[in-house]
């Protein structure tokens, strides 16, 4: 009965999916075909890295912080800082800072300037860990992106720069002038 239930499942799906024929597929306008189509990209790119991640019992959120360390390393980091360079927003930062501290990659001292403050340094264990990582994360990159010829991967990042600049804060390390020669 089970099995069925499960090809009945399986055929009404399959239905579904014909009846949502992607060449059917109809959009409010441009603008959201091109934001669902940089969703979706993001989603599948970020599987691949989520898999390589995942055998380091690490996220990519905290990979990029053990990267922004490691750039500024010897020299420590306010959280604050951290938090505004990171790629995604880290809803708890805390946290993440304490996982990566239990694991001997990073530490943590309060500023002797500002108490308030919290400076945060990578380990020599967090930069071999960086070290072991730097050509897997090197060849999940090859394959999310190497199909691309080195003129569409730049043409690629001039446009997804120009989309994402009017919704950048004030003084985010994100913003980067565009070169109009590039767009």
């Amino acid at each position: 009965m089970a099995q069925e239930e499960l090809s009945g499942q399986f055929l009404f799906e399959r239905l579904l999916l014909k009846q949502m024929n992607p060449q059917r597929r109809r959009y409010d306008s441009p603008a959201q075909e091109a934001y669902l189509a940089m969703w979706r990209v993001y989603d599948r790119l970020r599987a691949i890295e989520e898999e390589l991640f995942a055998e380091y019992g690490l996220s990519a959120q905290q990979y990029n912080v053990l990267r922004l360390l490691k750039a500024s390393d010897p020299q420590a980091v306010p959280t604050t800082v951290l938090v505004s360079q990171l790629i995604s927003r880290a809803p708890d930062m805390t946290r993440m800072l304490d996982k990566l501290a239990e694991r001997g990659w990073i530490e943590r001292e309060r500023s002797t300037i500002d108490r308030r403050t919290m400076l945060v340094n990578i380990t020599i264990a967090g930069q071999e860990l960086l070290r072991k990582l730097r050509d897997p994360v090197r060849q999940v990159n090859e394959n999310q992106l190497g199909h691309l010829s080195a003129t569409e991967l730049q043409q690629l990042t001039v446009l997804l720069k120009k989309a994402g600049t009017p919704h950048e804060p004030p003084g985010s390390p994100w913003l980067e002038p565009i070169d109009p020669k590039e767009s």
